[in-house]
């Protein structure tokens, strides 16, 4: 930017300058009567808007499309330079700030909240792969007690014991388990049992089978998906920040949340996505088919953890949620199951984390 515009550039002015995949951003804490002119004499495509504070001038390279201002305001984007620049926290909610979702605010939140105002969609909130879109939904980091919770175990509850508090930075995770459709359209073949609706749960898949569609899904997407943590499953199962202490994921009443053995008559998996959402919109968290987690199993701790991984190692995986055959026990937030990373069950599925 200031080789582009040389002297022209009023030098004491400028506050950033950021440079994104499809815009450069240039912040001027005063306003110049004739910058726009010579911006515009450079670059033909060029939006300006003002707060009471900065100018903000977006450069756009791309050949296509308009500017879309949506939902976020420029003063979102002028809060979070003012904070950036003086670290002054006040009028700026830093937990919404974290656009990135990497725990931190730095500049790469204001690309990212900047993108947004430009193009009207989150980065990693949607994919499409082969023609099949499916969702990822942030998460943001918070503190919650994983595992039972309840004053009376019973012998389902063993596992899940004893409680402990759990604190998570941000994350994104699917808003459905991975489909029939997008695991075709990543490895070409269709792995389930039940078939003839694609946008049905991907199941029959082992825990390794799942780590070779996602190292295949990253290829083609240049993101870093993965499996979610069981910590990460049981935060966003139970709603994450805004939960309501639901025993199963976004309900106290199993059917309206769950396909399990109480309201499946056809004894198969259903189309992803049917059911009443959780507190964060996450569909079928409970019920449908188990999901895959990363982590190995191995029995809880009662100290408090930060990012918990699980065991540094093992023999076996977890995986979460219950399925279609299940009563209702093993559709609890809680409630843990494992076998060796090479199952291959006809309940059993994964959804992805980022």
């Amino acid at each position: 930017m200031l080789e582009t515009f040389g002297n022209k550039l009023p030098e004491n002015d400028y506050v950033v300058t950021l440079d994104c995949p499809e815009f450069t951003l240039l912040c001027l804490k005063t306003g110049q009567p004739d910058f726009g002119r010579i911006i515009f004499n450079y670059i033909p495509r060029v939006r300006m808007v003002e707060s009471n504070s900065l100018k903000l001038y977006l450069f756009s390279f791309r050949n296509h499309g308009d500017f879309h201002e949506d939902c976020v305001n420029i003063s979102d984007v002028t809060a979070l330079i003012n904070y950036l620049l003086s670290e002054n926290a006040s009028g700026i909610f830093l937990a919404n700030a974290d656009c990135d979702r990497n725990g931190n605010v730095n500049i790469s939140d204001l690309s990212v909240l900047i993108n947004y105002l430009w193009s009207g969609s989150w980065p990693g909130s949607s994919f499409t792969i082969g023609g099949v879109t499916f969702n990822m939904v942030p998460v943001t980091g918070g503190t919650f007690t994983m595992g039972f919770t309840g004053e009376t175990p019973d012998s389902d509850d063993e596992s899940a014991l004893p409680a402990h508090q759990v604190t998570l930075s941000s994350y994104s995770i699917g808003e459905t388990e991975v489909t029939q459709a997008l695991w075709v359209a990543v490895m070409g073949s269709n792995p389930s049992h039940f078939t003839g609706d694609t946008s049905r749960p991907v199941e029959s898949v082992s825990w390794d089978d799942c780590q070779q569609f996602i190292t295949q899904l990253n290829q083609m997407t240049g993101m870093t998906f993965r499996l979610p943590t069981e910590a990460e499953w049981e935060f966003a199962a139970r709603g994450g920040n805004m939960s309501h202490g639901y025993t199963y994921a976004g309900s106290n009443t199993i059917n309206d949340v769950a396909w399990n053995s109480n309201n499946n008559s056809t004894n198969t998996t259903q189309p992803v996505g049917q059911k009443e959402p959780n507190e964060l919109g996450l569909y079928d968290m409970s019920g449908s088919v188990w999901e895959w987690c990363n982590d190995y199993y191995g029995a809880y701790s009662a100290e408090n953890q930060t990012n918990p991984t699980g065991p540094a190692s093992g023999v076996e995986r977890a995986f979460r949620g219950g399925a279609f055959f299940n009563s209702a026990a093993g559709h609890r937030v809680w409630f843990r199951n494992h076998s060796s990373a090479d199952l291959v069950a006809n309940g059993l599925g994964f959804r992805l984390a980022l």
